[in-house]
């Protein structure tokens, strides 16, 4: 067993590490010199291999047809992120950007201040093939047009799944049927089914896994989906914060006091106070967690090539709200983008227009392994996603089906909030810091307030 689970980390490991940066085919005789110099894409190197590869046979396609060298280059997330904002400060940014956080950690901002084109001729030939809130997360306000318009192209979607192992849960004397729907008793079945795995002897094991981190994304969808479930929102009618609305300020000190309990109970991994975008689920794969929270289906995928071991990890619907409702899912839209002073600004576009395309969107989302979902309505239709054999597609293709954008995407300052990661901030407060929940909401509280006055009128 623990030479499988060796085995399982490796590959998930190996995957997150492996430096895919193809060579372009030597540049073709073109008519304007000034053209010679190789079209740049920035990507994040995906969670396995098969998303690098599906993006790769797209790009060389596309140079194909353009009959230019293309430096298609994958970068670690973090250091690709760093590298496009280095870029922007530098003014010599990449033809083309994808980044998991570009959404909410770039676009927003840049788009404010004008330092990516508008992209309307390229989004509005297929805006009615879009879902709507894909539409939205591109249209962003920009403070010297004043006016809003399209600033990035969709890429795909995601939300929160829950993930657990099926031999383990077994081994806790529970079957999938005995999983509660009600939101107070499904959160106590995992904590039972823990006590009674660490009564067997496993020492190692956590029944709530949850990332109570700042520095990985996972923390901010976990806490938003929290939010919607207990029906409290930041801002008001007019997209103001609360930031002076007392029972606001209550409802976030119960929530993360909620969440902390946990912690110190002992059902959430020590570790995840300092986990980073991949650390949950190489904690699952390690077979630490019972259970898992995660924002794509990047577990099971990454397990394809083993199907004894993708058969053992189920993915189960989210529980009810704590009033009775069915779980909401809230969406989150990758973005691809351009920038104003990107050298090749018609070629960036030409490529913009090739990935959107349908055809060639469906080919990298299935090639991909399906950790992502499709922003095209046409797409969600096909077999592929709508009448998957794959139980862990199914189960997220009925999560599809109504969704609400996270508060990003209809507000840009929100944006900074998540790109802060203050919820993650706030639990490290309390967690680590071992100030009082409290305490840390004010602190929060604070630096919302003065993001939305930096962000002005948008």
């Amino acid at each position: 067993m623990k030479t499988k689970q060796f085995l399982l980390i490796l590959i998930f490991c190996l995957s997150l590490g492996l430096v895919n940066c193809w060579p372009s085919s030597p540049p073709p005789s073109v008519t304007d010199p000034t053209t010679t110099q190789p079209i740049t894409i920035w990507w994040t190197r995906g969670f396995y291999p098969a998303e690098d590869e599906a993006l790769s046979r797209v790009v060389r396609q596309w140079e194909r047809q353009i009959n230019h060298p293309v430096e298609l280059t994958f970068y670690d997330d973090d250091e690709n992120l760093q590298r496009v904002l280095n870029a922007l400060d530098e003014g010599n940014p990449p033809d083309i950007a994808y980044n998991r956080r570009t959404e909410f950690a770039v676009n927003p901002r840049v788009a404010w201040e004008g330092k990516v084109p508008d992209l309307s001729d390229v989004i509005q030939p297929v805006e009615n093939l879009y879902t709507e809130s894909a539409v939205k997360s591109a249209y962003l306000p920009n403070k010297t047009t004043g006016e809003r318009s399209y600033y990035a192209v969709p890429l795909q979607q995601q939300t929160v799944h829950l993930h657990y192992w099926r031999d383990l849960l077994e081994e806790a004397g529970f079957t999938p049927e005995d999983i509660p729907e009600n939101w107070d008793k499904f959160w106590a079945f995992w904590q039972q089914a823990q006590d009674n795995l660490r009564a067997k002897g496993y020492e190692d094991i956590y029944g709530v896994g949850l990332t109570v981190s700042p520095v990985s994304n996972d923390t901010f969808y976990e806490f938003e989906h929290f939010l919607e479930a207990y029906d409290v929102s930041l801002l008001d009618s007019e997209g103001n914060p609360r930031v002076n609305d007392p029972p606001l300020r209550e409802s976030l000190v119960r929530l993360i006091d909620w969440i902390v309990g946990f912690y110190r109970q002992g059902y959430i991994h020590p570790d995840a106070v300092n986990w980073g975008v991949p650390d949950n689920n190489i904690a699952f794969l390690n077979r630490q967690l019972l259970m898992v929270f995660n924002p794509t289906l990047s577990i099971p995928g990454s397990q394809q090539t083993d199907p004894e071991v993708a058969q053992n990890i189920v993915t189960h619907p989210l529980p009810n709200e704590p009033d009775g409702e069915p779980a909401k899912t809230l969406i989150s839209v990758k973005q691809v983008l351009t920038f104003t002073e990107s050298p090749h600004p018609e070629a960036a576009k030409d490529f913009l227009r090739f990935l959107s395309t349908p055809e060639n969107l469906s080919l990298y989302l299935q090639d991909s392994g399906g950790r992502y979902f499709p922003v095209m309505k046409p797409l969600l239709e096909e077999p592929f996603w709508s009448e998957s054999t794959n139980p862990h597609i199914a189960v997220a293709a009925e999560q599809f089906k109504e969704v609400r954008p996270l508060e990003y995407i209809t507000s840009p300052p929100y944006s900074q909030i998540f790109a802060e990661n203050l919820w993650g901030k706030a639990l490290r407060r309390v967690t680590v810091d071992r100030v009082s929940a409290t305490v840390a909401v004010e602190e929060t509280l604070a630096r919302i307030e003065e993001i939305f006055a930096e962000w002005g009128d948008s």
